[in-house]
């Protein structure tokens, strides 16, 4: 039978963590700072802080590289919108928690007593843990780790809208409410012929709501309309094409 993780030795706990972050550290040192919470270091020099400020900015660089190789057909404001809920507090503690990376955490005894620990701490050694990958195996480590870390989250960002039919959606609230049908207009095009994206923006009656890019016209009226139906309900437009 296995022991349980809090009594096992540290380097044995290096180990498992090297195990589920599936990279094996030259330095271990570099393991142990990264996740070494400020609460039970002896100074914040001596706790992940800093590796934690340097990996916010290799994650974001990281991430930017991908999307912008992964779709060459998507505007920047797309490419922000995607990037800034990847690389956010939130979106890192649940990666850090995927990896089980709390197991692992070295925290003071305050911390110790809590059920859950809290999300910050949780994104900051996700964070952590990404500096010492790259100080440690350099950018292609880095990115290997990144990429195979976040890939479940890219996925459920990106995974397409258009498995639920907002036109429809739109066309049904239209007539309800104002007894019209939604109408889309095409108000700009960018790209080769092969490999056009379109701005769509969806009208009822005299009012036309804010416009959305997509990689074809019918991504794009799917954007519009779901637009239109978050601005109806009062909700944050998800994809403003300004």
């Amino acid at each position: 039978m296995s022991r349980p993780i809090e009594e096992l030795t540290a380097e044995s706990k290096f180990t498992l963590c090297e195990e589920a972050l599936q990279y094996k550290f030259r330095d271990r040192a570099m393991l142990e700072l990264a996740l070494t919470h400020a609460s039970v270091a002896r100074t914040r020099i001596e706790s992940n802080e800093r590796l934690e400020f340097l990996g916010d900015a290799i994650l974001g660089g990281i991430i930017c590289e991908a999307l912008y190789l992964r779709f060459p057909e998507y505007p920047e404001g797309e490419l922000t919108r995607i990037k800034s809920s990847l690389v956010s507090r939130n979106t890192c503690a649940r990666v850090a928690e995927q990896i089980g990376l709390q197991d692992y955490l070295i925290l003071g005894k305050g911390l110790l007593t809590h059920h859950q620990i809290p999300s910050s701490i949780l994104a900051g050694v996700f964070e952590s843990i990404v500096a010492a990958v790259y100080l440690d195996g350099g950018h292609e480590a880095v990115r290997a780790f990144v990429e195979r870390a976040m890939a479940p989250e890219l996925d459920l960002e990106i995974e397409p809208r258009l498995s639920r039919n907002y036109k429809s959606m739109l066309q049904q609230m239209s007539q309800k409410q104002f007894g019209a049908t939604p109408l889309y207009q095409v108000l700009d095009e960018k790209g080769p012929d092969h490999s056009k994206c379109f701005k769509i923006s969806a009208a009822i009656g005299p009012q036309t709501y804010p416009a959305a890019w997509g990689a074809s016209k019918k991504e794009a009226e799917q954007r519009a309309a779901l637009n239109a139906l978050c601005e109806i309900e009062g909700k944050p437009v998800p994809h403003r094409a300004d």
